[in-house]
């Protein structure tokens, strides 16, 4: 029998992104100029068009000063993270 993981949240990754550009009154100009990312591909990513790359969300870590593991802890909202259960 095949054990699935739980749906990623991305609804939950992508108001963090949300959050974390809001906290800092940064407009999308700051944020493409503070990642290295185009305007348009950080716009799609907030409104939920596309996931985005991994390297997109690494360059958003560094940019936000968050730490990847915490950053993406978002995507086990309203789920257990793996290696938590008892």
């Amino acid at each position: 029998m095949t054990i699935l993981p739980p749906e990623p949240n991305f609804e939950a990754l992508r108001l963090r992104l949300v959050r974390l550009r809001g906290e800092r009154g940064w407009s999308y100009d700051d944020l493409a100029e503070r990642t290295g990312k185009s305007r348009r591909t950080l716009i799609e990513i907030e409104q939920g068009r596309t996931i985005g790359s991994l390297d997109t969300w690494h360059a958003l870590g560094h940019a936000f000063g968050v730490p990847f593991e915490d950053l993406f802890a978002a995507l086990c909202e309203e789920h257990e993270p793996p290696g938590t259960a008892d």
